[in-house]
C-alpha cells in the first residue's frame, strides 16, 4: 500500500485490540516463557473465516507437536491488534510476536516487495506458481527475500514464506464484462503495490483494501468488482452474496505466497531446535497449502455454481496481452529507479530462462489432457 504506515505504540495497539484480546490476556514485550514453554501471539491479515487462518492454526499446531509442547502459537485474526497494513511495523516493534500477511503489502516501503509474494504475470517471465516457489527455494530467491527485510527495509523481523495460494482469479463482478473496455468503466479492488499500478496503466480504476473490507465496500457501492484469493476463501468471505459473476483466469497474481514474520529479538531467543521446528513447519505448510487449495477451491467452485447460482466466465482474452504489456512497462520502469528491484527481477528472469522452457512444455501435456477428458467442463 502506498506510503509509510503510521507509527505504532504499544498503548495504541493494545487499545485497538482490547475487545478481541480480552479472553487472551495482555500482550507482552516478547514471547511468554513458563516451565520451558515459549508462547507467541501471531496476528494474521485474514479473518477467522478464511481457510488461510485455518492453515495458520495448523502451522501453529504443527510447531506445538514437533516441539513436544515447548512452542505454542496463538493465532489472532485481522484487526485484533493492528490493521493488516500495519502488521510489519507491529512485528518490527514487538507489539506482536509475529504476523501473517503477504510481502506485497509492504510495497509502499519498497516496490521490490511484490516480486517475492506476487510477481504479476510471473514477473513477466512466464513462471507459474510452482516455478516461482522453485526460484525462492532453489534459485536464490530466499536469500534475496531475507536481505530485503534485513538490509533494505532494515526491520527487526525473521521472514518465512509458507503459503502459496495462487493462481488468483481475475475476480468478482456485479455485471458481466466482455472486454477490457468494459472493465475500464468499473472501480476494481486490486492488490496494493505495483499490481495496482499495472491495472492503472491499463486504464482500470484499481483501489486497494484489506480482504475483510471488500464485501462491505461492495455492499455500499464503493466498488463494482474485486479480486481476493480463490474460490474457497472467496466463499468464506461472502463474495457470492454481493457478486454473481466470477472470472477464473487472471494474470495479476499467477502466484500469491503468504508469509509469516517473527520479531527478530523473539527469534534470536529461540534455541536451535525450536528454530528448526519453525523452519520445518513452514516447509510442511507449503505442501499442505498446495493440496488444500486444489481440493477446497474445486469444492467451492462447485458450490458457487450449483448452490449460489454464480455464473463462472472465461476472462475476456483482450485483457491478457494488455496486462503483459503493462507489466513489462511498469517493471522495466521500476527497475530503472530501484536497484534492489532490478536485482530481484534479474534473478527471476535468469532463473525463468532455464526453467520455463522445461516446465511449460511438460505441463502443456497435462493441460491438454485435462481439456480432452470428460471432466473438462
Amino acid at each position: 500500500m502506498a506510503g509509510e504506515t503510521t507509527r505504532l505504540t504499544r498503548r495504541r495497539a493494545l487499545g485497538a485490540g482490547a475487545a478481541a484480546l480480552a479472553s487472551a490476556g495482555a500482550l507482552t514485550t516478547g514471547p511468554a516463557r513458563a516451565q520451558g514453554v515459549t508462547r507467541m501471539k501471531i496476528q494474521t491479515a485474514v479473518p477467522t473465516s478464511s481457510i488461510y487462518f485455518d492453515l495458520m492454526k495448523r502451522f501453529g499446531e504443527r510447531c506445538d507437536k514437533m516441539s513436544n509442547g515447548r512452542l505454542k502459537m496463538e493465532m489472532l485474526p485481522d484487526g485484533a491488534v493492528v490493521n493488516a497494513f500495519e502488521m510489519l511495523d507491529a512485528v518490527d516493534k514487538g507489539v506482536v510476536d509475529g504476523g501473517y500477511s503477504w510481502a506485497h503489502y509492504w510495497s509502499g516501503k519498497n516496490s521490490a516487495a511484490g516480486l517475492f509474494s506476487n510477481p504479476a504475470a510471473g514477473g513477466g517471465t512466464g513462471m507459474d506458481q510452482l516455478s516461482h516457489v522453485a526460484w525462492l527455494m532453489q534459485g536464490g530467491g530466499n536469500a534475496l527475500y531475507k536481505r530485503f527485510y534485513a538490509d533494505v527495509l532494515k526491520v527487526n523481523v525473521e521472514p518465512f514464506m509458507l503459503q502459496p495460494m495462487g493462481p488468483d482469479p481475475l475476480g468478482w463482478f456485479k455485471a458481466p464484462i466482455s472486454s477490457l473496455e468494459d472493465m475500464r468503466k468499473l472501480k476494481y479492488r486490486a492488490p496494493p503495490g505495483l499490481v495496482g499500478e499495472i491495472f492503472k496503466e491499463m486504464g482500470i480504476n484499481a483501489v486497494a483494501m484489506p480482504g475483510g473490507e471488500i464485501v462491505p465496500a461492495a455492499q455500499r457501492g464503493v466498488i463494482d468488482a474485486a479480486e481476493w484469493i480463490g474460490p474457497a476463501d472467496d466463499v468464506a468471505l461472502g463474495f457470492h452474496t454481493v457478486f454473481k459473476h466470477y472470472y477464473l483466469q487472471g494474470l495479476h497474481q499467477s502466484t500469491d505466497v503468504g508469509e509469516v514474520l517473527i520479531n527478530k529479538t523473539v527469534w534470536n531467543k529461540l534455541p536451535a531446535d525450536l528454530k528448526a521446528v519453525v523452519e520445518a513447519s513452514a516447509m510442511a505448510t507449503m505442501m499442505e497449502t498446495y493440496s488444500y487449495n486444489v481440493h477446497r477451491n474445486a469444492q467451492a467452485l462447485q458450490r458457487l455454481k450449483t448452490e449460489f447460482k454464480v455464473t463462472v466466465h472465461d476472462t475476456p482474452k483482450d485483457i491478457f496481452p494488455a496486462f503483459i504489456k503493462a507489466t513489462n512497462l511498469v517493471y522495466d520502469r521500476e527497475a530503472g529507479k530501484n536497484p534492489f528491484f532490478k536485482e530481484v527481477l534479474d534473478s527471476q528472469r535468469a532463473f525463468a530462462k532455464i526453467v520455463v522452457p522445461y516446465w511449460n512444455k511438460i505441463n502443456g501435456l497435462y493441460f491438454n489432457l485435462g481439456m480432452e477428458s470428460p471432466n473438462a467442463t
